[in-house]
């Protein structure tokens, strides 16, 4: 039986991201239209304070957090609080 990211995926706060590494050449393999969906929760997390699960993967390994995106740019996502997560190391976000 395979697992899925959602079953291995280490669920944490977005307070900690700050403090994980990311390799600046790790790109992950992404679901597909992984832009749209982060644009979508972006509004989502805007107009309603819509909470969405983003799995993503660090130098320690896979990881998960519940939270809202207040800004998607080219390179990064600002969650709240100020909280910055690199594009590249996002493999999945899903609508909670």
């Amino acid at each position: 039986m395979t697992e899925t990211i959602e079953q291995t995926a280490q669920l944490i706060e977005k307070e900690i991201i700050p403090n994980l590494s990311f390799s600046p050449n790790q790109v992950e393999e992404q679901q597909e239209g992984l832009m749209e969906k982060l644009l979508e929760a972006t509004k989502l997390g805007n107009l309603h304070r819509g909470k969405v699960t983003i799995y993503f993967r660090d130098n320690d390994g896979l990881k998960c957090v519940k939270t809202t995106i207040w800004a998607t740019g080219l390179k990064y996502i600002c969650l709240k609080g100020g909280v910055w997560l690199p594009i590249t190391s996002i493999q999945k976000v899903v609508m909670s």
